[in-house]
């Protein structure tokens, strides 16, 4: 039930800035989900009891006594039914730490109004993001995921769990060197120890991926399941990832599903459902978020919770 808050249009208008964490399904682009969650606000909002139209003042004298009256009247030309709804999704603010891709599911993080400052500092720092990737062994696609054709077939009864857990637990270690050679330490020495210390190390190349952890979920051949530590990344890089596992491993391996659990310390629990997208549910997520964000302090914080 709405409180007496949530019927004044214009009250309620001024509570929609910050961080908003909704879910993205797969199958819709970046766009077409900000359009439809912008529209479910806007369409709100003109239901509730917006502003008294503007009055026409008309002045009017008398012919016989010759007395100026002062009269008011509706002005017709400021009326809803000519101006059109009071608010639409272009008069929104909106933006996004990171677009997911269309075949990507999970969490998607939105700057409302002046909102879009904080997301645009959390872009910045370069949050570390983690993913549920799914795959299928025995075939690949020419787009790497399960919507494309299929263009080649092999055998994949041979792959046991102890070889796909011994090539993730490489490429994470791979990535893991290639950072410090990046920073210029060897890994194996004091100062490479003191500058984990000091939190996760980002590469200085901000667009190259970088993973800082790679855990084996499930494994039912054809089918596996794994979770991916990242920062940088994008949708063809995690397909590709998907397709390199099952070239190590002798076979072809596409992916099925992605799905973004976390990012920074936003996670699933925190992400409202399309079905929740409306202004009473949207409020209480972003002053929650803001809550979540003022508990962290930080946003090396909630990585070094994300990759704990």
């Amino acid at each position: 039930m709405r409180t007496a808050l949530l019927y004044d249009a214009q009250s309620v208008s001024q509570l929609l800035n910050g961080i908003v964490c909704v879910y993205k399904s797969a199958g819709e682009t970046f766009n077409r989900v900000r359009q439809s969650f912008l529209h479910k606000l806007s369409k709100e909002l003109c239901e509730l009891e917006c502003r008294i139209p503007k009055q026409r003042i008309s002045v009017e004298r008398d012919e016989v006594t010759r007395i100026l009256t002062v009269k008011k009247f509706e002005n017709l030309a400021d009326h809803p039914l000519v101006m059109g709804p009071m608010y639409e999704p272009n008069d929104f603010k909106c933006s996004s730490a990171v677009r997911l891709g269309i075949d990507t599911a999970g969490v998607l993080v939105l700057g409302l109004n002046s909102g879009t400052k904080d997301v645009y500092e959390l872009h910045r720092e370069h949050p570390l993001r983690v993913y549920r990737l799914n795959g299928t062994f025995g075939y690949m696609t020419n787009n790497l995921y399960k919507t494309g054709k299929v263009v080649d077939k092999s055998s994949f009864q041979h792959i046991r769990r102890g070889a796909l857990e011994k090539f993730l637990a490489a490429t994470e270690a791979s990535h893991q060197r290639t950072m410090y050679e990046l920073c210029g330490v060897d890994p194996q020495s004091q100062a490479a120890y003191e500058l984990a210390a000091k939190g996760l190390i980002r590469p200085t190349n901000t667009k190259a991926p970088v993973i800082y952890a790679v855990k084996f979920i499930s494994l039912e051949l054809p089918n596996f399941t794994i979770e991916v530590h990242c920062i940088n990344e994008y949708e063809a890089y995690l397909k590709a990832l998907i397709n390199s596992i099952g070239t190590r491993l002798q076979s072809y391996a596409t992916c099925t599903g992605i799905q973004c659990m976390r990012h920074s310390h936003f996670s699933l629990e925190h992400a409202l459902l399309k079905k929740h997208w409306n202004l009473e549910e949207v409020i209480k997520n972003i002053q929650n978020n803001k809550r979540l964000m003022k508990m962290h302090g930080s946003l090396e914080g909630g990585l070094l919770q994300a990759v704990s």
